[in-house]
């Protein structure tokens, strides 16, 4: 077999790979209809890691159930029955489906053209309504390698206003090795859920009373602000000014934007006196109303601007996840105002930015340009030079990107920043979006070196993109154990017994004056339960003091990963401060 036939059928080969898992999703479907005929069946995609299949059950799938579906599964795998292909006009394949008693796939038929063929696999005694493609037998599947993992709530077509169904979720692979690391991945990445351990760590909850709106704690502050701090320290390197907008603005404000029109079932709206307004779900709008507030020249520019704007978008419910989806967020947004002759220079600048704030969480990142959307403003011919803009300047670079065809903002093409973390799952985080519809809009103007009046061209970015899903992100990339510039609390001293208790008082207060953050365990307990105790915490560095470090002025430094050992406490605070001033992802103990 040729290495490029072998290529096609390797499961790195994304086409192959969702072939693969579509047909799972058809020989779960099956294996379903065969144990309960009474099931009705919706729509049975092949999604990122895996598939799901929604269903109309007269019960609720239990564990047990989901045990059941598999061993059907596995059986239908060994049957190797093949996957065959075949037509029906509209109408028949309507009649088909009524047959079937299968209302789901009905509807879904009546929604296409009248002359449409519509096409179906047959496996055996089951067929699906599908537009393929497929594998051409079950006996390609593995059936050994093959896991059903969840199964959740979905409302049909998305609507909540439609039949609720149940959703199966499934993966498989070529080898039950590559099965079998897949699932203890899985079990790692639910030790790291960033909902769990914002809840262990103290840094924020979430709350009925406001779903999608999340609560910060001390700590979570803490984290937050330190976050926000180097975020400010970075964009004053590299020239950028900081504003703030305000939250809510006029219905006309939103209109010459084109939210409005484009983006209002994702806004929350209110009415203030007789007028409407919005809460704003992006910065940019106000962004333009400070540049339009004053005159500028082409001297100015390239002008930076920094906003970390506070913004709500409406998000369904079932939509809703810690702090990956929520309906109220920190964008780090800026918007920089240019030249055309600045704009590639200006891209690049923004890449470097990345690459050094990336770097420091050590977050390697793919990228992906996304391009002119159905739902677009601008011509097409603007479209198409702001896309090739884009793709000079990043391979000038040296980067590489891939295409996302039609997933551009309304408003522009744009580049986004996948971020990888620990697990290799990847997270989609900065942004950089090439605009030349709202200056256009909102006719903002400098004046050339012409002496005449021109249009600047404009680029969102946010290099967090949300500061509350980053800390969801670095939470789990971290599994809570943050860098010890980022923890929330750096040091904690632990005094053996009462009589060191004065001597870690006057650690802690050393260590505070010095701007780091310190706690100190005076409570009644063995040492040992304290240093289990502070572990759990995940706290950088713990200081046990007894009588003898009393005496001598020392410190026993113990790290979170149980490396001890025991000097000055000069020593350790000099330690400390170069561990913290280099932001180092690694303990220097």
């Amino acid at each position: 077999m040729s290495e490029e036939v072998k290529n096609e059928f390797s499961f790195e080969n994304e086409t192959y790979r969702k072939t693969y898992w579509h047909t799972c999703s058809h020989v779960m479907a099956q294996a379903v209809k065969r144990l309960w005929p009474e099931v009705k069946l919706a729509i049975g995609p092949s999604i990122d890691e895996g598939w799901y299949y929604d269903m109309d059950a007269p019960f609720a799938f239990t564990p047990e159930h989901l045990e059941q579906i598999e061993a059907e599964m596995r059986k239908i795998c060994k049957e190797k029955l093949r996957l065959e292909r075949f037509e029906l006009p509209r109408e028949e394949a309507i009649k088909f489906m009524e047959e079937k008693g299968e209302p789901f796939k009905v509807e879904l038929i009546q929604d296409l053209p009248e002359d449409a063929h519509i096409s179906f696999y047959k496996q055996g005694e089951f067929t699906d309504l599908c537009a393929g493609p497929h594998l051409d037998s079950t006996g390609r599947i593995k059936g050994n390698a093959l896991k059903l993992t969840a199964c959740n709530a979905a409302y049909w077509r998305g609507d909540s206003n439609r039949e609720t169904l149940q959703r199966i979720y499934g993966i498989a692979f070529p080898k039950k090795d590559e099965l079998d690391a897949y699932l203890q991945r899985i079990e790692e990445a639910k030790k790291r859920d960033h909902r769990k351990l914002g809840r262990e760590l103290g840094l924020f909850m979430l709350r009925d009373e406001g779903p999608g709106f999340p609560f910060f704690l001390p700590k979570g502050m803490v984290l937050k602000n330190t976050l926000i701090d180097y975020w400010r320290q970075v964009h004053k390197r590299y020239g950028y000014v900081e504003i703030s907008t305000p939250i809510i603005l006029n219905r006309k404000l939103w209109e010459r934007s084109g939210h409005w029109d484009h983006y209002k079932q994702n806004m929350y709206t209110t009415v203030i006196d007789e007028e409407d307004y919005a809460i704003k779900p992006m910065n940019c709008p106000g962004g333009m109303l400070v540049y339009a507030s004053e005159p500028h020249s082409y001297r100015d520019l390239p002008m930076r601007v920094g906003e970390l704007g506070l913004v709500h978008r409406h998000e369904l419910s079932g939509a809703l996840h810690g702090l990956f989806r929520v309906r109220c967020f920190t964008q780090d947004d800026a918007h920089i105002f240019m030249t055309q002759d600045q704009l590639k220079d200006e891209i690049k600048n923004v890449v470097k930015l990345f690459d050094e704030v990336y770097s420091v969480f050590g977050l390697p990142y793919k990228i992906e340009l996304s391009t002119m959307p159905e739902d677009h403003i601008g011509t097409v011919e603007q479209w198409e030079h702001n896309q090739d803009v884009l793709k000079e300047a990043i391979t000038d670079m040296g980067k590489e990107f891939e295409v996302n065809e039609g997933d551009g903002a309304f408003y522009g093409p744009k580049l986004d920043f996948h971020l990888a973390d620990s697990l290799g799952r990847t997270w989609q985080c900065g942004t950089v979006q090439l605009d030349s519809q709202l200056p256009e809009r909102f006719e903002l103007e400098y004046t050339g070196e012409d002496g005449q009046k021109h249009r600047p061209v404009m680029l969102h970015r946010v290099v967090l993109g949300s500061i509350e899903r980053f800390i969801g992100v670095i939470t789990e990339h971290f599994a809570g154990a943050f860098p010890t510039w980022l923890a929330p609390v750096q040091v904690k001293v632990l005094p053996i017994t009462d009589r060191a208790g004065d001597y870690a008082n006057q650690v802690a207060a050393k260590l505070d004056a010095l701007g780091y953050r310190v706690e100190t365990d005076h409570r009644n307990e063995k040492i040992g339960k304290k240093i289990r105790d502070t572990q759990l915490e995940k706290v950088p560095y713990m200081l046990v003091v007894g009588d003898k470090e009393a005496q001598t002025g020392d410190v026993a430094v113990r790290n979170r990963h149980g490396q001890q050992t025991v000097m000055s406490l000069d020593a350790f605070t000099a330690q400390l401060k170069d561990e913290v001033d280099s932001k180092s992802l690694e303990q220097k103990m």
